[in-house]
């Protein structure tokens, strides 16, 4: 069978300067590794439902790859179980809470190799998380910081990433891509409601649980919004990216990611990006034109939804309360419109944490000793 192949380029900087040659005279565009989505061409919706219980989900996710965790070393109350991921300054491994044998993921940040700037990113970072509290938003439990290091233990999705599952099954039916984006619109509003804007919303960072419930994850280029300010960095991943940051315009926040929601839609319902090509400048033009083809099988609600948020005018999107009670999102939930998220009162968040408050001191030194020797 025929594929349709899109090339996804990695996050890099999307500032227009980094559309000529940069001051080493490498061309950003090349520089920027690519993942593809392939897909068969004209594929229906997966037969097997991303919320079947039996679905089986891609060998890259977590517990597929599982090894043997005899010889497996402890940090503290954690058994580490494995390494899922490494960065240049970064690496995540999965670990598990001995006394709840609850999974979790353990971003290991090594602070030496990190400048000023990279630091407060690092801070701001952890500061949104632990402002933010909702069932579709991957959970910070505990941040815990030596010398060295910054451990953030966090939930662990064990179904993987958005993107894999796209890759494996192709596009979603509506009825399911609905129940889905229902769950990251709310996630979303919830976070701008904290006004923190995410800027980095793509397949790869929107996870899946147990439950196949969806997961925003990884808030580092998000930022705090408001009081008038305009924000200046462009950052996020180039297919994703709104026309404004292309333009090197500054922008409020919110809007930016109302765009990437529009692409998130069309990639979950067609199982392709609307705006793709082999350079980031053919992408730039491609985006900025706002021209996407809509597949012949989408519905009439569908298609109208994503043009209230691919619109090219960050004044005319939609805003996410609107989006919530577009009557696309709620077929099929008429007595469950979607509404915005209100946190329960009490603190459920932290069911494995571990702080030096409620650790004796001399523990608390011995798992800092445990910490750096494991990782």
């Amino acid at each position: 069978m025929d594929k349709e192949v899109v090339e996804v380029q990695q996050p890099c900087s999307i500032n227009p300067k980094s559309f000529k040659n940069n001051e080493n005279g490498t061309d950003c565009t090349k520089a920027c590794p690519t993942r593809k989505l392939s897909v068969p061409n004209g594929k229906k919706g997966s037969s097997e439902p991303i919320s079947d219980p039996n679905f089986k989900r891609p060998s890259t996710s977590i517990s597929s790859a599982k090894r043997s965790v005899k010889d497996n070393p402890y940090m503290g109350r954690y058994r580490v179980v494995r390494t899922l991921g490494r960065g240049n300054f970064a690496k995540v491994k999965l670990a598990v809470h001995m006394t709840t044998d609850c999974e979790v993921a353990v971003k290991v940040i090594d602070k030496t190799q990190l400048n000023e700037p990279g630091l407060k990113k690092l801070f701001r970072e952890v500061k949104v998380m632990k402002t933010l509290s909702h069932p579709n938003i991957v959970q910070l439990y505990e941040v815990i910081e030596s010398e060295r290091h910054v451990y953030l233990v966090m939930e662990c999705a064990q179904k993987g990433e958005l993107f894999e599952h796209l890759v494996s099954y192709g596009r979603m039916r509506e009825k399911d891509a609905r129940i889905k984006f229902r769950q990251i619109v709310s996630a979303l509003q919830y976070c701008h409601s904290k006004k923190i804007v995410h800027r980095d919303l793509k397949a790869e960072n929107l996870l899946l649980d147990t439950n196949f419930d969806m997961k925003i994850a990884d808030f580092g280029f998000s930022n705090f919004y408001g009081q008038g300010k305009k924000l200046d960095t462009f950052c996020g991943s180039p297919p994703y990216a709104a026309p404004e940051l292309f333009q090197g315009k500054n922008y409020t926040g919110p809007e930016v990611d109302v765009w990437s929601l529009g692409v998130i839609l069309y990639t979950l319902v067609s199982g392709s990006l609307p705006f793709d090509a082999k350079d980031l400048k053919d992408l730039r033009e491609k985006v900025l034109r706002g021209k996407y083809r809509v597949p012949f099988y989408l519905t009439t609600d569908c298609e109208q939804l994503l043009k209230k948020m691919l619109v090219l005018s960050p004044d005319k999107r939609e805003s996410l309360e609107s989006i919530m009670n577009d009557k696309w999102m709620n077929i099929g939930f008429e007595n469950e419109p979607l509404r915005p998220y209100i946190e329960p009162h009490s603190d459920f968040r932290d069911p494995v944490r571990i702080s030096e408050s409620s650790l004796p001191l001399g523990v608390f030194r011995k798992l800092m000793r445990q910490l750096e020797y494991h990782f």
